[in-house]
């Protein structure tokens, strides 16, 4: 049986730190088509809705496939404001307006223009058959930046393991450090209930995550990371084509 998953991007008009940078063109296309994109290739999404107080972006996601069934509120679109409460008014409006209420809700980062669509795919087939609350994208932790080899120091200087323990306790080999992964702020499957709970989140008690290799995990937050990015994206959609050749 189809599941309803409701895909949600968030793309507000104000951005200080790179003007315009939901439409901007990354690679050739808007960065936001990027993200329309994979949610609409991965097969498994029924609607894909952008969140959105800008005009401009409006139109954009239009043409690419999306809808913007409305215009997020001004007071929703503030450089402080926090996802869920996007989230939370993006589920209550399409409630009221059109009585929609999803299974599954995919919350897809336009600044995470690497993530593929199968990326999607695998993250909320694996949602589905846990039964889980949600899956978040994840990577793996470089064994440098592992949290057994980081130190904390006190207000006399004093250094410990970050975990806990004097430095004669380091695990001395890269190869033995048990893995760690961060989020990488992109892609988030959840039950919808989830933002209307007494604790409002989009993680629940039962978080699973599903591992992206590194070279997907990167965000486009300052003007430096703009170039970079459009480098490791263009060498990923090489890969992909050559791959795809018969």
């Amino acid at each position: 049986m189809k599941k309803e998953i409701l895909g949600i991007i968030p793309a507000r008009g104000g951005s200080k730190s790179i003007p315009r940078k939901n439409i901007k063109l990354f690679l050739g296309k808007p960065l936001i088509a990027w993200a329309i994109a994979a949610l609409k290739e991965s097969g498994i999404v029924s609607r894909i809705v952008v969140s959105t107080d800008d005009d401009e972006i409006a139109s954009v996601a239009r043409e690419y496939g999306a809808e913007v069934p409305f215009m997020r509120p001004r007071e929703l679109a503030e450089d402080s404001t926090p996802t869920l409460p996007v989230l939370v008014h993006v589920l209550s409006w399409l409630k009221e307006h059109e009585n929609y209420a999803p299974e599954y809700v995919v919350l897809f980062e336009p600044t995470s223009a690497a993530k593929r669509s199968y990326h999607v795919r695998e993250i909320v087939e694996k949602l589905v058959a846990t039964g889980a609350d949600s899956v978040i994208s994840v990577a793996e932790v470089p064994g440098v930046l592992n949290p057994m080899w980081q130190v904390a120091m006190d207000a006399n200087d004093r250094l410990s393991i970050f975990t806990g323990g004097p430095l004669k306790n380091f695990i001395p080999q890269r190869q033995s450090l048990p893995k760690t992964y961060y989020r990488n702020s992109s892609i988030y499957a959840f039950k919808p209930s989830l933002l209307f709970s007494p604790e409002p989140n989009i993680y629940g008690d039962d978080s699973r995550g599903c591992i992206v290799d590194k070279k997907f995990a990167f965000d486009i937050d300052e003007p430096p990371d703009w170039e970079a990015a459009e480098e490791k994206f263009r060498k990923i959609l090489e890969e992909e084509n050559k791959n795809a050749l018969p």
